[in-house]
């Protein structure tokens, strides 16, 4: 039986390997057609300061190195794209042989996502279906679309943006777009 909620799962990666388990694993979900089932990827890390000769620096230190921190619906599909990712060696909390991980609870994710300043999962964004509003982020950043339609549970919408004198739906997050004001 498969899941149907999105869990935080962890996986294990080759020591070092974790930015770039983070870029096989968007990219896998783009060219296996895995948004639906497969949300965030994050690099757990936080802020270390030093301060050496009078001179504050600032660095990203890998809060769990060897891991990164997977949002999915464990389904087969989303299971298998994550699992034969290249620099992927398995998920915790599964003894390998196809058997299946055991996700985070949430008190064990809300430290982690807090620590990252990633705590509000929930984005709200007062929009409607025709409003022009801005790309902030992603490929299509600094250009303006008009809203096609909104997906309130996957937190998404559908933006039509003009692409060489066509206009041209393109999904993106809540959190990608501001409202012009």
């Amino acid at each position: 039986m498969e899941a149907i909620e999105k869990r935080w799962y962890v996986v294990q990666t080759y020591a070092g390997y974790e930015n770039k388990v983070l870029r096989n694993v968007i990219k896998r979900i783009e060219t296996m057609n895995m948004q639906e089932k497969i949300f965030r990827v994050l690099v757990p890390e936080e802020k270390e300061v030093k301060i050496k000769d009078g001179v504050r620096k600032e660095k990203m230190k890998k809060t769990f190195p060897g891991y990164v921190l997977i949002e999915m619906i464990d389904t087969d599909d989303s299971w298998f794209t994550v699992r034969n990712t290249p620099g992927v060696t398995g998920f915790l909390g599964s003894s390998g042989k196809g058997t299946r991980p055991v996700p985070l609870s949430d008190h064990e994710i809300e430290p982690i996502l807090a620590k990252m300043g990633v705590v509000n999962t929930e984005v709200t964004v007062d929009v409607e279906v025709g409003q022009q509003v801005l790309i902030a982020a992603g490929p299509f950043a600094d250009q303006v679309g008009e809203i096609e339609s909104i997906d309130v549970a996957n937190q998404k919408l559908v933006i039509l943006v003009d692409l060489f004198g066509q206009e041209t739906p393109v999904e993106l997050g809540l959190n990608q777009v501001c409202e012009i004001e």
